[in-house]
């Protein structure tokens, strides 16, 4: 059998969202659209090690290095849509930047603008998984 398990790079983070919190996602964002805008969940990160410990415990890490085009971290609101950006609690509004698009776009109730230069980012995010939520999410234990 393997003797270890390949991780790409230690430093790797990845948000994570499970299939139903997906599903349930797109479906409040039909309720809440006008058109144009793009929805981001607010979810929270985990450090692609911490999975790999939580799917094989037992596995020595082994890292076998970064394949071209592959991202260490996942961005999903640059520093140059934040000006478009409003958060809300479980979500970020990226708006559309054409008059076509806002002109007739009511504001967001209980919308905050995120601060200049924003970014939500895998490795700079507030919320984490440690690796026994991750375990938890994967049902390789009981919390």
């Amino acid at each position: 059998g393997a003797t270890s398990f390949p991780i790409t790079d230690p430093r790797m983070t990845r948000f994570w969202i499970t299939l139903q919190q997906g599903v349930d996602f797109v479906l409040s964002c039909f309720e809440e659209m006008n058109g144009g805008e793009i929805f981001v969940p607010r979810i929270p990160s985990m450090k692609v090690t911490d999975l790999a410990t939580a799917l094989a415990p037992d596995l020595r890490q082994k890292t076998v290095g970064i394949r071209p085009g592959e991202k260490l971290h996942e961005v999903m609101i640059t520093e140059d849509d934040s000006r478009n950006t409003v958060a809300l609690k479980d979500r970020y509004i990226i708006l559309p930047d054409s008059v076509y698009w806002t002109k007739n776009l009511p504001p967001v109730p209980n919308a905050q603008p995120v601060p200049e230069s924003f970014r939500y980012a895998s490795e700079t995010n507030d919320d984490w998984l440690n690796g026994k939520d991750i375990a938890a999410l994967l049902g390789t234990f009981d919390t």
